[in-house]
């Protein structure tokens, strides 16, 4: 096999166990946070210090990784993981809500560094690939949807407390994570991608391009996590068992990366923003369903569509974003990248607690319009505003 696809290939595998761990806290942090929480406002807290968490470490671990090198700077934050899963752990022992949103923090470190996987893939591959290692890597979470839920309901009541078994098994993601990482190859950065130099940071971000792939991939990112972290609180007030939450969530993170095996051939046959637009018009069509009723199937449909949405546009984002930076800016713009989708998803995992205990699915949904409608106006714009330029051009 060719070294660069190796590589490819152990970063989709470290990718699944990412998403198994990332999936198992989708399904269990908001719902053990609801058994545990002062108050039910406060049930989906976990879930936001868990992406806090990550928004914390994420430009850290960029400029990290650019003095160590990425290998190294991967496999130690397999730590970050080992440390969440005995914290939050030691939190269901003791019963207690503060404990488990310090635990979720510390997983959110791992979950930061693990961003970077589809940055590594760019670093192996050659520039007319990238989108499709970027997707290649992203589809090993196909494997983590399938995986890291199907753990959770074999290991949930294993022991007691309820959810103790559930996080002491979250170590056993991160070992085989460090073990796979131990066989990975990524070319040692040239001189100049080390050293901070380039342009200023709030130039390279101001740059169109850059405003719209941030903005793709960030609020993307924040309409799925803002009705995926609620969906289990909302399934289990409609009466749902946790067996059909679980099923749901997985089969969301499946349609999450399973478009991930010829999303990158699409964005090359059709183009980045059109994939991107594709993507957003894909969440409305999750909203839309999510309207229509809260039996079992309303609620798949919808997650499922999310998923599939939510691929196109944080590869699409990703692929867009690799045009706007030099060699030796990528360390802070993918950084700053990073920070302000996890930003999003602070907010937004925050507030999906919030309105689903207190105004209900239906209200959280109809949320979700107004950012999805937002960023289908500035890829449009974009996309005119590069036609009119390559009109002016020619």
């Amino acid at each position: 096999m060719n070294s660069a696809w190796r590589n490819v290939a152990l970063l989709s595998a470290c990718q699944a166990m990412l998403l198994s761990t990332n999936s198992t806290l989708i399904a269990i942090n908001g719902l053990a946070g609801l058994e545990l929480a002062p108050y039910r406002s406060l049930a989906t807290l976990p879930v936001t210090f868990y992406v806090l968490g990550a928004a914390l470490t994420t430009m850290p671990a960029s400029l990290y990784m650019r003095r160590v090198g990425r290998r190294p700077g991967l496999m130690q934050s397999t730590a970050f993981a080992v440390a969440g899963a005995l914290v939050c752990a030691t939190a269901i022992r003791l019963q207690s809500f503060w404990l488990l949103c310090a635990g979720a923090l510390l997983f959110g470190g791992f979950n930061a560094f693990g961003q970077y996987y589809r940055f590594a893939a760019v670093d192996v591959a050659q520039p007319e690939l990238r989108a499709s290692a970027i997707s290649l890597v992203l589809a090993g979470g196909l494997a983590g949807g399938i995986i890291g839920p199907t753990t959770s309901r074999a290991t949930i009541d294993l022991l007691g407390p309820k959810f103790l078994g559930a996080y002491l098994a979250l170590i056993v993601f991160a070992l085989v994570t460090l073990a796979l990482l131990a066989f990975i190859r990524i070319p040692k950065a040239l001189e100049h991608t080390r050293a901070p130099s380039g342009r200023p940071l709030r130039e390279i971000v101001a740059q169109p391009k850059y405003i719209v792939a941030a903005m793709g991939a960030a609020i993307g990112y924040g309409v799925m996590n803002f009705l995926m972290t609620s969906t289990p609180i909302a399934m289990g007030v409609c009466g749902h068992p946790y067996k059909a939450a679980a099923f749901v969530i997985s089969s969301h993170v499946v349609g999450m990366y399973l478009p991930s095996f010829f999303a990158g051939r699409i964005i090359r046959r059709l183009g980045v923003l059109r994939v991107m637009l594709a993507g957003a018009a894909l969440n409305l069509g999750s909203i839309a369903i999510a309207l229509s009723g809260i039996a079992v199937p309303y609620f798949w449909s919808s997650l499922v569509l999310l998923g599939v949405g939510w691929n196109f546009l944080y590869i699409g984002g990703t692929t867009l974003l690799t045009e706007t930076y030099r060699p030796e800016e990528m360390a802070k713009a993918q950084g700053a990248n990073d920070f302000i989708i996890f930003a999003m998803q602070v907010l937004s995992s925050f507030s999906s607690g919030v309105v689903v205990t207190n105004a209900g699915w239906k209200q959280v949904n109809l949320s979700a319009l107004s950012p999805v409608i937002l960023v289908i106006v500035a890829i449009v714009w974009l996309g005119l505003r590069e036609r009119a330029a390559r009109a002016a051009a020619a």
